[in-house]
């Protein structure tokens, strides 16, 4: 019943029902779950404990004659002093004129509006003569859209829930309910709508928080156990020999992180299950050698590997360092990309197809469809959630289930780890290698620029590199921050017959970025002005300074990544923060900036600050809508649904018991089980 059309509702007619369809509120159910996105608190509050600037209501004594002035066209303010508990308070009134005739001296005024604590002046939203209605102590506002009003929806969603709120139906184990002690959803979803009181209210949230992470990680924790026991894997069984010879022979010792995550991956490709496995570690955290060692194991089974990255430049930096780690045992790497054309693409293909390559190294390239491997049997992909999930398939799709290894140097905080990769395994390098010198990072006010010139200079003569980064490539009108272009030209002149000024950015094509990009590498480019584009991957160890120009324009993560770019070689290295932040979360990023070089902390800061939906990007996060949930304030929920969801997914009863068969049928309805819905 609750799938029926809204127009099933007395009193909403068809020109209402196209309003809220815009809204995606088709069915009765819908306008049900339309949650308020807040509520105005209009329970009386004592003065002395509010904040200035804080939204407060109030209940005194009017203890003058309001007075009445126009200013402008229709415009008005009415004024009126109010003897709230023992403070003699002003009350502005703006566009109300009307107001003056209905107040008079001792009238007992309930007031709501902003308060100004160092002028003593509420300047008033509404204001109710009388005392105020102690029934509508929290009013639900809805988000709406074109000819809909909040008032409107409120007066919809009672109509819908005195029509239909008998059908609503509980949608969680008895087991949960009770364990949580958790209100039913038909009280809980009242109490949401109409609200009684503080306590009812966040036990009413607490309940659909808990819901809406269930039923979400219900379907990941699905995803998850469908795709390992239907994607028999191919059991790469590696000689151990030869891989333990190929890990001594690194120029390095593997760190005790590193050594965790590559017994992980070869537990995984061993298994029967084809590998699905997320692979997070900070910049320079060593997740090149895991995955040399990953590709290696590949290889002595008598599999071929791929690793595909965003860029071209990334793509050349891991073909050099993957050939100088291999090449001694004989084995073969190649690099494909859109610049490798005519008779070297048709050669490369073919000895692809022939089985005389082992690993193909490359871009998006290497998901053409004239791209064919031998005996794929691991594929491993940088930088994830750069490529979209289609492509990331039809990769896995060029062997017989190969093993997939997905790497990022984005340090995703654990609850989005969770969220958007929930059908993941995931592993962690949380250690950097040994005798890897912290970045030293200062945030510098633009005005102190010659002081941070001078500090270039110090690094330039002494022989280093130094990156320059800024927002923009040209001069906008919108936004007053320094551009490439501009920046590149003063220091040009700054540097000039001293030392050479490159510039690189998102115009310029891939072989002009090359050029600029291998000129910096081999140090005939000593400051090198760039946009983002150089965020990802490039390997200069010899750059041991980096000048952010604007850096609150960055979110902390990309800060993070930028900072990543220099520390690569054993001298000290430094990151100058150019910034003059107006607000709080500007300067809170650039203080946290300074304090640490641990990505995982400053992610979980950055989501904090920013929220989930900015952290990626939303268009291609991913990131599920949730109505009442919050990923950020909620994580405890998140971790405890998430939980629960998984026990009871690998249990015997989920899929036998009565109990459990609405939850069957809604695995079934969001696609993540065939065949008809459950009976």
């Amino acid at each position: 019943m609750l799938n029926e059309s809204i127009t099933a509702v007395k009193g909403i007619g068809e020109e209402t029902a196209e309003s809220l369809a815009e809204m995606n509120i088709l069915t009765v159910r819908d306008l049900l779950e339309h949650f308020p996105f807040r509520y105005e608190d209009y329970r009386l509050k004592d003065l002395e404990e509010i904040k200035h600037e804080e939204r407060v209501t109030v209940e005194g004594k009017v203890h003058s004659e309001p007075s009445l002035v126009y200013y402008g066209r229709k415009r008005s303010r009415l004024t009126l002093r109010v003897l709230v508990g023992r403070y003699l308070i002003q009350a502005v009134v703006f566009n109300q004129p009307y107001l003056k005739n209905k107040i008079t001296l001792n009238d007992t005024v309930t007031i709501t509006g902003k308060w100004d604590q160092h002028r003593q002046i509420i300047t008033v939203s509404q204001l109710h003569v009388g005392e105020a209605n102690r029934a509508h102590d929290f009013e639900p506002v809805y988000a709406v859209k074109g000819k809909l009003t909040v008032k409107g929806i409120r007066r919809f969603i009672n109509l819908a829930f005195s029509q239909y709120g008998d059908q609503i139906e509980e949608t969680l184990p008895v087991e949960y309910l009770q364990a949580y002690r958790l209100m039913n959803r038909k009280d809980a979803m009242k109490i949401l709508h109409f609200p009684t009181g503080p306590n009812d209210l966040k036990q009413a949230r607490r309940r659909f928080v808990y819901e809406e992470f269930f039923y979400f990680q219900l379907k990941m924790q699905a995803l998850r156990k469908i795709e390992r026991e239907n994607s028999r894997g191919i059991g790469i069984h590696y000689v151990l020999q030869e891989l333990m010879n190929f890990i001594d022979s690194l120029p390095f010792s593997l760190t005790d992180a590193q050594k965790r995550v590559v017994n992980e991956i070869l537990a995984d490709m061993k298994s029967p299950y084809r590998m699905n496995r997320l692979l997070q570690g900070d910049v320079g955290s060593g997740k090149t050698a895991v995955a040399a060692i990953a590709l290696f194991a590949a290889r002595t089974a008598g599999y071929q590997g791929a690793l595909m990255v965003p860029t071209e430049i990334l793509a050349e930096q891991h073909a050099q360092s993957m050939e100088s780690m291999l090449a001694s045992f004989n084995i073969r790497t190649e690099l494909l990309t859109s610049s490798v054309k005519g008779k070297r693409r048709r050669e490369i293909l073919q000895q692809l197809h022939e089985g005389e390559i082992d690993i193909l190294i490359g871009t998006h390239a290497l998901i053409q469809e004239e791209v064919e491997f031998n005996h794929l049997g691991l594929v491993i992909t940088d930088e994830q959630h750069r490529f979209g999930v289609n492509q990331r398939r039809v990769l896995r799709q060029k062997g017989e289930s190969p093993d997939v290894l997905f790497m990022t140097a984005t340090p995703i905080p654990r609850t989005l780890a969770i969220t958007v990769f929930g059908e993941m395994d995931v592993s962690i390098i949380d250690e950097m290698p040994a005798g890897r010198k912290a970045i030293e990072t200062y945030w510098a006010k633009p005005d102190m620029l010659d002081r941070v010139l001078g500090f270039m200079e110090k690094e330039l003569v002494a022989g280093q590199q130094v990156y320059v980064i800024c927002p923009l490539i040209e001069e906008s009108d919108k936004l007053d921050v320094q551009n490439a272009i501009d920046v590149h030209s003063i220091l040009s002149h700054h540097f000039a017959g001293r030392y050479h000024v490159g510039l690189m950015h998102g115009r310029l094509h891939a072989e002009e970025k090359e050029t600029v990009m291998s000129d910096f590498s081999q140090n005939s480019i000593q400051v090198l002005v760039s946009t983002t584009v150089v965020e990802v991957g490039v390997n200069v160890p010899n750059a041991t300074m980096m000048v952010i120009y604007d850096a609150e324009r960055f979110g902390l993560a990309q800060l993070h990544q930028l900072r990543g770019r220099v520390g690569r070689g054993d001298k000290q290295s430094y990151c100058i923060l150019l910034a003059d932040p107006k607000s709080e979360v500007g300067k809170e990023r650039m203080k946290i900036m300074t304090e640490t070089n641990d990505g995982f902390l400053l992610s979980e800061k950055d989501l904090e600050l920013r929220g989930p939906g900015d952290f990626f990007g939303r268009k291609q996060s991913g990131l599920p809508e949730f109505k009442v949930a919050d990923m950020v304030h909620d994580y405890r929920a998140l971790e405890t649904a998430r939980n629960d969801a998984a026990q009871l997914i690998q249990s015997e009863k989920f899929w036998k018991e009565d109990e459990y068969l609405l939850l069957r049928n809604y695995l079934q309805s969001a696609g993540v089980l065939e065949g008809e819905k459950l009976d």
